[in-house]
């Protein structure tokens, strides 16, 4: 297995894996509005034996603590092939992405996701409720990079607005 930045030639794969783990192609056509959008921080692919199998995207946040700006992700979409559910391919891209974004100089990065999924990354909805943003709720969450930056008393965040445009 190889885990490597996603380059333009990975869109079509990209599209395919979006497709084939969800429902619905919205996840798929969020990743190409954010790339049309510029916001995209960073994007992994993972392949076996040339075949890309899973995907993940980073894309820039705007985000405010006790009145003062963060550097920000929002991890998502996250997608694996079905065969490929549960063998680890996630995981090691959502560590690879969070490795990447503390080393771009991002302070938090947020999620929407599967609370029990995404806390063994060190995602916190604890953190995440500090935050006014449309995706409030608990399946927000978010995550230090930095360990210099304390935790908010309260703050704003707000996805790239690509997310507003998901059907």
């Amino acid at each position: 297995m190889v885990v490597r930045e996603a380059t333009a030639a990975d869109a079509w794969a990209i599209e395919a894996v979006h497709c084939a783990a969800f429902p619905t192609s919205a996840e798929a056509r969020l990743v190409t509005r954010l790339e049309e959008d510029g916001d995209v921080l960073a994007s992994f692919v993972a392949e076996i034996e040339g075949a890309t199998v899973a995907h993940i995207a980073f894309s820039r946040m705007t985000v405010f603590a006790d009145g003062n700006a963060l550097a920000a992700a929002g991890l998502g979409p996250l997608a694996v092939m079905p065969p490929y559910q549960g063998l680890g391919f996630g995981g090691l891209l959502v560590r690879t992405g969070l490795e990447a974004m503390a080393a771009k100089g991002m302070q938090i990065c947020f999620v929407l996701g599967d609370p029990d999924y995404y806390s063994r990354f060190g995602f916190r909805g604890d953190l995440a409720v500090r935050f006014a943003s449309p995706y409030a709720g608990p399946h927000l969450m978010a995550c230090l990079l930095d360990s210099a930056v304390c935790v908010p008393e309260r703050g704003e965040a707000h996805y790239a607005p690509a997310f507003a445009r998901l059907e």
